[in-house]
């Protein structure tokens, strides 16, 4: 039952993943999420048969069947992430509250499980949009704080359905915004974005004080790695290869000056704290979550 479980969720999740790409590329255009999608390049809307997430993307060889031009990594990428993503929650989950080493799916399992898949996907809207459009939607990333609250409120490690969580806990989305807020406030918003503050506010609350800190530093880890590489890579952009992938990232020429987004990689310390625990304070034991 629990191989079917995963299984169910990972193709769920890509499914979901097909939608977030049509929220991605439609948010704040002002066209209806509700219609269906067609190619960029000749207009043609997409046969229900081509909508297979990953899988179409595959047969296809990434190309439109009508007028063969290329179709974005995207696609696929968002697709396969969400569904790892909701596998990856629903594995996680499992080990929380079990019966008979079969899973208790009571409505308390289901909500925080629920809870906890809507934050997956909002945060794989911002990071993408903010990889595309160097902002993050003021209505997402409040959506993620209320989430993220809201999951405070409404935990699986209690029996009770809801608790008052401890002072720390309820100040780790403040402690952590702060920060930022000051930067933003100091440098006029030219070093770091107000966006950003915001989402620390969700992460500190989902996650609590000692691994909301840890997915930040993680986060601005991975951020200085990468900006350097992008850095080097630009060097090189007389590079086919170089070329094309600063041109993914928005840019033709880097340098340490640069603007790169730091959401998406926020976000992926956020992940990787949450589904592997990494405690970089070491103390998470200590804090209720």
């Amino acid at each position: 039952m629990i191989i079917y479980g995963a299984i169910g969720f990972f193709i769920f999740g890509a499914l979901i993943g097909s939608f977030l790409n049509v929220v991605i590329l439609r948010f704040n255009t002002g066209v209806s999420l509700g219609g269906r999608s067609g190619c960029f390049s000749c207009g043609k809307k997409i046969k229900w048969f081509d909508l297979f997430p990953v899988v179409s993307f595959l047969a296809l060889s990434g190309r439109c069947r009508s007028c063969k031009s290329r179709l974005s990594l995207q696609y696929p990428i968002v697709e396969l992430i969400t569904g790892l993503l909701f596998l990856g929650v629903f594995w996680k989950n499992l080990q929380l509250v079990t019966y008979n080493v079969q899973p208790d799916f009571s409505f308390l399992w289901l909500s925080v499980v629920g809870c906890e898949l809507l934050v997956m996907c909002v945060l794989v809207v911002i990071a993408v949009y903010d990889l595309k459009h160097k902002i993050i939607p003021d209505s997402l990333v409040l959506l993620f704080g209320i989430l993220s609250f809201a999951r405070l409120l409404f935990g699986v490690e209690i029996s009770s359905l809801f608790y008052f969580p401890y002072l720390l806990d309820l100040l780790s989305g403040p402690i952590l915004a702060l920060p930022i807020a000051i930067l933003w406030l100091v440098s006029g918003g030219r070093w770091i974005g107000l966006g950003d503050a915001k989402l620390a506010l969700g992460i500190g609350w989902f996650l609590g004080f000692s691994l909301g800190v840890s997915a930040m530093i993680v986060g601005f880890w991975i951020g200085a790695v990468v900006g350097i590489f992008l850095v080097c890579v630009s060097k090189l952009s007389h590079i086919p290869v170089s070329r094309q992938l600063l041109l993914s990232m928005g840019a033709k020429h880097l340098t340490m000056k640069s603007e790169i987004p730091l959401a998406p990689f926020l976000i992926l310390g956020f992940m990787l704290v949450y589904f592997f625990n990494i405690d970089v304070l070491g103390f998470s034991a200590l804090v209720v979550m």
